[in-house]
Order: C-alpha cells, then sequence, then structure tokens
C-alpha cells in the first residue's frame, strides 16, 4: 500500500478507494486497541463511505488551504471520529503518523472531533443531531455568498431519531440547498438496539417526502457509491444517500454485533482482526 497517493485514474478508481478503505481499517483497528476505546463497529461501518468521500467527492485541497470556499465535511456522528482521523490521514490532510496519539494524553485527535484542532476538523460533535443544522448553515451561507462549495455531512440512522435533524432538513428544502450531500450510515444497530425496532419506516421515502432527493445504496459497495455521489447536486433540492451498512464491516467476529458499539478489543482480539485485514 505504499503508493497510495500516487495520482489516480478512473479506471482504478474503485480498486484504490477500497485499498484507502483497508489501510483506514488497520488504522482505526489499531488507534482505537492502543487507546483501549470502543466504537470500532460504528467506525468501520462509515469507513468505506469516507474512503469515496475523501477520494473522490471533496476538493481535498480546499480543505488543505482552509480556504473560505472550501468543501466542507462535518461528521455528525462524533463517536466515529477513529474514522475521520484516518480518512483524513489517506488524503493526506493530516500526517498518518499523527493517528498513533489519538486518546492519549495531550493529543487533539481526542474521542470526539474538536473543531479547529486540525485542518478538516470543521465541528465538535458527539452530541447527537447537531452536525446537519451546521451543514445547513455552511450550504446557506456558501449560496449567500456565491461560492460552489460542497457541504457533506455524515449521520448514523439512531441519530435520525433526533428531531433537529428533520428541522433542518426541512430548513435544507425551504432553501433548496443542492449542495447540501447528506450521507445516512444505514448500518440498523445502535447503541442498545436494533434502528428499525425503535424507529420503523423506510428512510429513503421519509427523506423525499421532507423534499429531499433519496436514494439507497450499498454503503460497502465503492462503484456503486460513487454512483450515487455523481447523482448529487443536479437538481435544486438537497441530496440524501441512505448508505445501508454492517456495524463491525471488515472483522468477521464483530459484524453486526451490537455489543460492538462499545466493547474494546483484547491483545488476542487485535491479533485476530489484524489478521484478517492484512491477510
Amino acid at each position: 500500500m505504499e503508493n497510495l497517493r500516487t495520482p489516480l485514474n478512473n479506471s482504478t478508481l474503485p480498486e484504490v478507494i477500497a485499498q484507502h478503505a483497508q489501510r483506514m481499517r488497520i488504522n482505526i483497528l489499531t488507534m482505537l486497541t492502543k487507546a483501549k476505546s470502543s466504537h470500532l463497529g460504528c467506525s468501520f461501518s462509515v469507513t468505506d463511505l469516507l474512503a469515496v468521500v475523501y477520494h473522490s467527492f471533496l476538493d481535498i485541497e480546499s480543505i488543505k488551504q482552509q480556504r473560505l470556499d472550501r468543501d466542507y465535511f462535518i461528521l455528525s456522528k462524533g463517536h466515529s471520529a477513529a474514522a475521520l482521523y484516518a480518512a483524513l490521514a489517506s488524503a493526506n490532510i493530516i500526517p498518518e503518523e499523527i493517528l498513533s496519539t489519538h486518546y492519549q494524553d495531550g493529543s487533539v485527535l481526542c474521542g470526539h472531533p474538536m473543531k479547529g484542532a486540525l485542518p478538516g476538523i470543521e465541528s465538535s460533535t458527539g452530541s447527537l443531531g447537531h452536525g446537519l443544522s451546521l451543514g445547513v448553515g455552511l450550504a446557506l451561507a456558501a449560496k449567500h455568498n456565491k461560492q460552489n462549495n460542497k457541504v457533506c455531512v455524515l449521520v448514523g440512522d439512531g441519530e435520525c431519531q433526533e428531531g433537529s435533524i428533520w428541522e433542518a432538513v426541512t430548513m435544507a428544502a425551504r432553501f433548496k440547498l443542492n449542495n447540501l450531500t447528506v450521507i445516512v450510515d444505514y448500518n440498523n444497530l445502535q447503541g442498545l438496539d436494533i434502528t428499525d425496532d425503535i424507529m420503523p419506516g423506510n428512510f429513503e421515502d421519509k427523506f423525499k417526502a421532507f423534499g429531499c432527493n433519496a436514494i439507497s445504496v450499498d454503503g460497502h459497495n465503492i462503484e456503486a457509491l460513487l454512483a450515487a455521489f455523481a447523482q448529487t447536486g443536479k437538481s435544486d433540492k438537497p441530496d440524501i444517500i441512505v448508505a445501508r451498512t454492517h456495524k463491525g464491516h471488515g472483522v468477521s467476529f464483530i459484524e453486526d454485533k451490537i455489543e460492538w458499539h462499545y466493547k474494546s478489543f483484547s491483545p488476542e482480539q487485535f491479533s485476530l482482526a489484524h489478521k484478517e485485514l492484512c491477510p
């Protein structure tokens, strides 16, 4: 994987993004195990999504330069911060070496994102339901200033039980924020239960009813994700990508296991998971 940051071409893009995602998972595994921290499952469910976002969708140079008209990404489900840090390193926005400091004394790579700690960390999130409102404000400001930058927000499926999510979506549709793309990490497992049991109904239909474009896609299929992102910004509505994912995707013995929202790996489990990710 030494050459992952070389220029890409369209014919190899899905394969190279998949390699980035695999490297991100290894970094997430290492970070969280060293810190004896949790949220492995929800970090692995968003890894492929973030690999596509940072290697095909956002203008990375504008983020590195911290331009006022830069593209923005907000991780509203802030408990997946390790995945965000791994993505920022994968895109060469932050140095990969800093990942080893995650959750250590004095580190800016906290358990949840801390706004302004490093380029690309645009908001402090963790109290669920707030990130999308921030994204709507950024998208509305960009429209007002006649800027062409993108705003991308990733929310959790359980997070969508917060009323503030739907208030933000209503405003986004009202102001025709087609510069806003919302990704729903639909892994159907939240902290203590199954999402569909707590909030029944079709996500795609709900977002359409609120005036958005919405599509469902396999959140681990790189080609399908690339096709979904390619369809954004083509109407006068905000775009919602409902990504069907698996909690813990990439490590067989934690995949779709609800307890891996909070558990951390033992040394033996780390060894087993590392062998799966580095066969």
